[in-house]
C-alpha cells in the first residue's frame, strides 16, 4: 500500500514529531529529501511540519532550537508522522504522546521512527506485528524491553504503514524508497542526484561497516573471530573455538591480535563484553544482575570487578549517572 495521500491532488503531509536531544543529522536526511522531490518536480508533493509534545521550541543534540509549526494538541491531520528521537530514549515515556501516537494509529496514519523514535514507537505500542529497526546503539537495550518485535538489524524497514529506520544518513536512504514507492524511480534517481548520492543503500544493508572495515583489520581471520566474539556473549566462546572461526592456528590468531590491534584474545573479548554491559546498563531497567550474566560473567562479584577496573566506577554507579 502506497504511504501517500488519500488525494493526490494535494501534497502528503508529513508532521515531524522533534523529541528534545534529537539528532539534527537524522532529522535533515530524512526532509530534505522531500524537499528535493518538490524542487525536482515542480510540484509540492510533499508538505512538512515541525511537531513538538507542548508546543514550545525542541532542542537538538548540536545546541540548535527548532520552532514547531503545532504541538500534539493542535496539530492538523497527517498521512506520516515521523518521529524523531536520539540521546537515550529509553527514558522518554511521557504518556501524552504515546497516547497520541495509538490514536494515529487506530486511524491508520503511517508512523515512523528515525534514530531512537522506533523506542518510542514500540513504548506506544504501534510496533506490534511489523518489522522494525533501530540505531544499532539502541538495539540490544530495544531487544531486551520488546522481546516481542520483529527487530531487524537493518538500515531500514518499510513495513505496510510503519517506517523506521536506525538515523544518521539512513533517512536519506529510507525516504529515497518511499519516494521510489510513491513516485516512481526515475523522480527517487534525480533526488539522489541532486544529493550526490552515488550508491542509495536498499533497506536490508547492514547499518555498520564489517568488523574487518570498521577496524581497519588486515587479515580476514582478525575480522571473523571479532564478528564471533560480538555474536557470542551469554556464553563466551573458547580461544579455540574462536581460531577456527577465523581459520588459522591459536598461536597465529594471537600473534594477529597483537600486532593488528595491540592487545590480546581475552582482552579485547573482555572489552566488547563489557561496552555492550555498559548500553544494557544506561538503557534498560534490567537487573545489573541479569546484565552480568547476559554479557558472559560468572558472577556479579566478577562483574562488578571487572567493569570497575576499566570504567573506574561499578555498574551500578554507573547507572545511576
Amino acid at each position: 500500500m502506497p504511504l501517500t495521500s488519500p488525494d493526490t491532488t494535494r501534497p502528503t503531509r508529513v508532521g515531524f514529531l522533534l523529541i528534545d536531544g534529537f539528532a539534527l543529522m537524522s532529522f535533515a536526511s530524512a526532509v530534505e529529501p522531500l524537499r528535493a522531490a518538490n524542487a525536482i518536480s515542480g510540484r509540492p508533493l510533499y508538505q512538512w511540519f515541525h511537531v513538538s509534545i507542548d508546543g514550545e521550541p525542541i532542542g537538538a543534540s548540536s545546541g540548535l532550537s527548532i520552532t514547531p509549526d503545532c504541538s500534539i494538541a493542535d496539530a492538523q491531520p497527517f498521512d506520516i508522522v515521523m518521529v524523531c528521537a536520539g540521546g537515550n530514549p529509553t527514558k522518554f515515556s511521557d504518556r501524552r504522546t504515546m497516547v497520541w501516537l495509538r490514536a494515529l494509529a487506530r486511524r491508520g496514519v503511517a508512523i515512523g521512527g528515525i534514530s531512537g523514535g522506533p523506542y518510542v514507537l514500540a513504548r506506544a505500542e504501534v510496533l506490534d506485528g511489523y518489522r522494525c529497526t533501530i540505531h544499532w546503539e539502541h538495539a540490544p537495550a530495544f531487544a531486551e524491553a520488546f522481546a516481542h518485535l520483529d527487530l531487524t538489524r537493518n538500515l531500514f524497514e518499510i513495513d505496510r504503514e510503519r517506517l523506521t529506520c536506525g538515523g544518521g544518513v539512513a533517512g536519506l536512504d529510507m525516504m529515497q524508497a518511499l519516494i521510489r514507492r510513491d513516485h516512481g524511480p526515475e523522480l527517487a534517481s534525480k533526488v539522489s542526484d541532486w544529493f550526490l548520492q552515488t550508491n542509495v543503500r536498499l533497506g536490508d544493508s547492514s547499518q555498520r561497516q564489517a568488523a574487518r572495515d570498521r577496524g581497519r583489520l588486515g587479515h580476514p581471520g582478525v575480522a571473523a573471530a571479532i564478528e564471533l566474539m560480538e555474536r557470542r556473549l551469554r556464553e563466551p566462546a573458547s580461544r579455540s573455538d574462536i581460531a577456527r572461526a577465523a581459520k588459522v592456528s591459536l598461536r597465529q590468531l594471537e600473534r594477529l591480535f597483537a600486532t593488528q590491534l595491540g592487545t590480546s584474545i581475552e582482552r579485547h573479548y573482555l572489552r566488547i563484553r563489557l561496552q555492550r554491559a555498559r548500553i544494557l546498563l544506561r538503557q534498560t531497567s534490567l537487573p545489573v544482575t541479569q546484565i552480568g550474566t547476559d554479557c558472559g560473567f560468572i558472577s556479579p562479584a566478577h562483574f562488578s570487578r571487572v567493569y570497575r577496573q576499566r570504567y573506574g566506577r561499578t555498574p551500578s554507579a554507573d547507572r545511576n549517572l
